[in-house]
């Protein structure tokens, strides 16, 4: 797997749209979402860990996948005995976990996953009944958020479309409302939080 981000792992920790749209989207998911200590979740695209340590201190354990083994690295060094994350180098579409969670999050990952109905299908599978998913993404945009649309499939997405995909695999209670606005020189590109019950 090519690992679209070994550059970028450097200095992603400093960059204050990561950082702060890291912390907006974890409120967010903190408002819509009831998180407990004994769940266990899964950050799916959990790079250097900016929202899964932010959940990680609210539930029992946070489990990280990421294809990106420079993002994992930065991640595993700011583990500490009193919180961790424990990872995985992997694309769970093609290559499943081999556990259960009680719920998923993630940040601005799904515009990097192809096949859509394949995540969303391995994602109910891998959910515990009564779980959650909540995921944060672009709205639907022009393909100019990125300076290199490399590992980018989608250009944010559509309210509807992504409900439905979300719906058949099985989820229910499908919401999807606007959490934030990202301010570019040249745009403003708005950011959905989207949750569902399994």
């Amino acid at each position: 797997m090519k690992d679209h981000f070994k550059e970028k792992s450097k200095d992603w920790d400093m960059g204050d749209v990561q950082v702060q749209g890291a912390k907006i989207i974890s409120d967010a998911i903190n408002k819509r979402v009831e998180l407990s200590s004994n769940m266990e979740i899964l950050d799916f695209g959990v790079g250097t860990g900016l929202l899964g340590f932010d959940i990680a201190h609210r539930v029992k354990k946070v489990y990280g996948v990421d294809t990106s083994l420079s993002m994992l690295e930065k991640l595993k060094a700011k583990n500490t005995p009193e919180l961790s994350i424990e990872t995985y180098c992997q694309d769970i579409i093609t290559k499943p976990l081999d556990r259960s969670f009680d719920g998923l999050v993630s940040s601005m990952t799904l515009h990097h996953v192809q096949d859509l109905k394949a995540f969303f299908e391995t994602i109910y599978r891998d959910i515990n009944e009564g779980g959650f998913i909540a995921i944060a993404d672009l709205e639907h945009e022009d393909g100019t958020f990125h300076s290199d649309n490399s590992g980018v499939f989608h250009f944010g997405f559509e309210k509807n479309e992504l409900c439905k995909i979300a719906s058949d695999a099985g989820f229910n209670n499908v919401a999807f409302e606007n959490i934030n606005t990202i301010n570019k020189p040249h745009k403003d590109f708005g950011v959905f939080l989207l949750t569902a019950k399994k």
